[in-house]
């Protein structure tokens, strides 16, 4: 790699294991093995090496959560939704750092019109991509209200779980409570009326 990969590498190290806020640019070079002046050179400046750490572990994220969504496992559930809630669960559980780094985009992205859009994009994809996996559709053929509906409540569910997961692992709920719950509120006597 060259130093803009090893910048690159370092920074999202950095990221993972001290935070977008906690890192400097001395932390960046220690973790690359690189020189303060290549963080200049190549991305002009230490919060914009940061910006871009961050963008390349959202990207991270969404190939691991695609990853574990699309692998098959031989003890999982034959319930369909309970499946993939425990493929969810078990991507933030092992990926911890990786998913406690997409938060930490969303609170930053409020600084940087330019993160906040990138990120908008990748929510929206995001949005697609799980209502075609949800639905068993091809996702160019998905149309747009089952984008906001279905793809939007996934992923509003999934940050639910995720906050819950991050915050309080010991009572986060379960991927059977989440499908209990998820069923429980389709049924609730007070949202029909």
């Amino acid at each position: 790699m060259g130093h803009r990969e090893d910048l690159l590498a370092g920074a999202k190290r950095c990221l993972y294991e001290k935070g977008f806020a906690r890192t400097t640019a001395r932390d960046i070079v220690a973790a690359s093995g690189t020189n303060l002046g290549s963080i200049g050179y190549h991305y002009g400046s230490t919060p914009a090496l940061m910006q871009a750490a961050m963008l390349s572990a959202i990207e991270d994220w969404g190939d691991v959560l695609g990853a574990a969504l699309a692998t098959d496992g031989a003890d999982e559930a034959a319930d369909p939704l309970v499946r993939y809630w425990q493929r969810v669960i078990g991507s933030m559980r092992s990926h911890r750092q990786l998913w406690l780094a997409s938060v930490e985009a969303m609170i930053q992205s409020e600084h940087s019109a330019e993160l906040r859009a990138q990120l908008a994009e990748g929510m929206e994809q995001g949005r697609s991509g799980l209502a075609a996996m949800l639905t068993g559709q091809a996702e160019e053929t998905i149309d747009e209200q089952t984008v906001r509906t279905i793809g939007s409540v996934a992923m509003a569910l999934m940050s639910g779980v995720l906050t819950q997961l991050l915050t309080d692992p010991a009572r986060a709920p379960s991927a059977e409570q989440i499908a209990a719950g998820v069923r429980a509120l389709a049924l609730a006597p007070g949202l029909h009326q």
